[in-house]
């Protein structure tokens, strides 16, 4: 017990007087006897023995009155079990993303959390608030009552030691209340290990009641026909007891096709087919689970042609023209001795077809137009240096070249996986038409191979980077060497490693994914492109590459839709933006990685909790009580006692 004002209790040196007026009152007499009052001697000494018990019971209870009083205006307390945390910081962690659009026993996850902290955040309470999206500083509820309740939903994922990250990045001489209201989808024990061991952390974990659902996970060119393009659309179901669920495809709002879906497995694509041209729109869904997740946007260009030419020999390229036809291929060959290199920056793929050296300044030409979102294929000549093709490989990544070998191998493997072969095959193919090479070079590469020999070594391999591919074979693939041009494969394997994705492909980025992307425009300095819609506009991060601006993203925009690129009034290109589908599983959901830390109900009980357990326990009160007590028990003594 602990004492709030120690120097009051000096005044116990008052109990001393009760005690010597008491003494002084029990003082002895003489006795005499008389004759005449012998008779009275009995009742004389019970009444003398009554006085001095009444005595005594006064004495004690003046003391006891006494004592408590001035140990009632000492004001004595217990002191709290975390007293020393008493002057801790506050920080409120907040989930803000698309996982809490699920339904709790008394609604929307994130609406029910906020409401709680309105509700039952004292307002005198000074804290921080930290959410996937927002940040405010030292602030109280009513300073960000509107800011909370305006709060949107995040496009990020919930990232808890990126949220401790920015919490620990406060730098401040006091410990810190750390509470996390997180329904925990996508949480992982190694991300609480960025906690300091001083910490005080709470958690709350909401629980969504229904957590089945279907989510929209991508949009891909099928097959592409004459005159129409088949667009796959997978989906997944989280869950069960998926029937009859609606699906619906909208090209500028307006209804194109429409179905029903059943799932028989967790995850389910579908097709529709939709005429060669622009298309800027989406597809949906309907369920009970997650909205946000219910809607996909796209946008497809209508194709335009790809520009491409080849560095080599012209009878050796004869096969390439075959391939890049003129309805859809600006095709031209050029000798090494002939080449233009005003032209390299205006084309969309090089083939370098069987050089047996390849000049410096090529090199260097070549290595910006891959910087630039060029696809470049590289065909080595049976005469090639394997020491000079490293020197130009290292320009594009890790791949080496090894001594050429003259034996027969047959390629045998198709990497049905790999992005350059996804809309080639309906199904795997385990026996075709194995083509072979009688001289090949060894590869050694990190990159997975696009088609393997029978001894599981690369044919054909790739260098990708975020806005091009660097495609490179083993062999020569001329008549003499290889009987490649005969086979079924060269046609798809040439005509896709070609293609340009933002040309032919679906546009549709992720919010939050930092993917470059290339838009064809010839700007001058002073120009800029603008991203917009009816709701949203923004400038992203651009960069001027000859003819074509790389752009870049970041966080924006804060909302998924279909939007269009603008110079001034000029549209340029279409572009769609997505949600992030990883809080789509609510499955996912994992408290346990909380385990070690105190999880609580709610706000208000964290709240409570932390003013009891620092709150000292004052009895002062308790004290005036009893020296009440002990006045009352004098006046009946007094009273009653003879």
């Amino acid at each position: 017990m602990n004492f709030k004002h120690p120097e009051v209790l000096y005044f116990l040196f008052l109990l001393v007087i009760p005690i010597l007026v008491h003494l002084f009152q029990l003082r002895r007499f003489k006795k005499e006897y008389f004759t005449n009052v012998q008779f009275l001697k009995e009742l004389s000494i019970q009444t003398r023995k009554s006085s001095t018990i009444k005595k005594w019971l006064l004495l004690l209870s003046r003391l006891l009155l006494l004592t408590f009083l001035i140990l009632a205006f000492a004001q004595p307390f217990f002191v709290a079990k975390e007293s020393k945390k008493y002057t801790n910081e506050m920080y409120i962690i907040l989930d803000n993303s698309y996982s809490l659009q699920a339904k709790g026993k008394k609604g929307e996850l994130l609406k029910r959390a906020i409401q709680d902290l309105l509700e039952h955040t004292p307002e005198a309470q000074n804290f921080s608030l930290i959410t996937n999206s927002n940040s405010y500083w030292n602030t109280d509820i009513k300073a960000i009552q509107k800011d909370l309740q305006d709060l949107k939903y995040s496009a990020s994922p919930f990232r808890l030691d990126n949220l401790i990250a920015k919490v620990n990045a406060r730098k401040s001489a006091f410990n810190k209340d750390i509470i996390v209201i997180t329904d925990a989808v996508g949480l992982e024990t190694n991300q609480t290990k960025s906690f300091k061991k001083e910490d005080n952390v709470y958690f709350i974990i909401p629980e969504a009641e229904q957590k089945n659902n279907i989510a929209i996970d991508s949009v891909y060119i099928q097959q592409t026909l004459d005159s129409f393009y088949e667009i796959g659309i997978k989906l997944s179901a989280n869950g069960d007891d998926f029937n009859d669920i609606p699906i619906a495809l909208y090209n500028k709002n307006k209804l194109v096709a429409k179905t029903l879906i059943n799932f028989e497995t967790n995850t389910k694509t579908i097709n529709f087919t939709i005429p060669k041209e622009d298309f800027h729109g989406y597809v949906s869904v309907s369920d009970k689970g997650l909205a946000y997740d219910n809607t996909y946007y796209f946008s497809i260009s209508k194709p335009s042609l790809t520009n491409i030419f080849s560095i080599g020999d012209a009878e050796k390229s004869k096969y390439l023209a075959r391939i890049y036809t003129n309805d859809e291929f600006n095709y031209n060959n050029f000798p090494i001795a002939n080449l233009d290199y005003n032209l390299l920056e205006k084309q969309d793929a090089i083939v370098l077809n069987e050089l047996k050296d390849i000049p410096q300044a090529l090199q260097t030409t070549l290595k910006s137009f891959v910087t630039k979102g060029g696809n470049l294929i590289i065909i080595p000549a049976q005469e090639s240096n394997v020491s000079n093709l490293n020197t130009f490989m290292a320009n594009f990544g890790p791949l080496q070249f090894k001594t050429a070998s003259q034996s027969d191998k047959k390629v045998t493997k198709i990497n049905f996986n790999h992005p350059l072969f996804s809309s080639v095959f309906e199904k795997r193919i385990d026996n075709f038409q194995y083509p072979s090479t009688k001289t090949a070079f060894g590869l050694n590469s990190a990159t997975p191979s696009i088609l393997s020999y029978d001894d599981q070594s690369p044919f054909l391999t790739s260098l990708p980077n975020d806005l091009s591919s660097v495609y490179v074979f083993a062999a020569p693939i001329n008549k003499t060497n290889s009987n490649f041009q005969n086979s079924p494969l060269i046609v798809p394997t040439f005509y896709n490693m070609a293609q340009s994705s933002r040309k032919t492909g679906v546009n549709a980025l992720i919010i939050g994914e930092d993917q470059p992307f290339l838009v064809d425009a010839l700007l001058s300095k002073d120009e800029i492109l603008t991203v917009k819609n009816n709701a949203e506009s923004f400038i992203p991060v651009q960069q001027l590459l000859n003819t074509k601006v790389k752009m870049t993203f970041n966080e924006s925009p804060s909302e998924a839709g279909n939007f269009s690129i603008f110079n001034g009034a000029n549209l340029e290109k279409n572009i769609s933006f997505n949600y992030n589908r990883t809080e789509s599983n609510l499955a996912l959901a994992n408290p346990d990685a909380a385990n070690k830390f105190k999880e609580i109900d709610d706000i208000e009980t964290v709240f409570n909790t932390i003013q009891t357990d620092r709150t000292d326990t004052q009895i002062w009160k308790w004290f005036v009580i009893l020296a009440l007590l002990f006045l009352a028990l004098e006046v009946l003594i007094q009273k009653f006692v003879k």
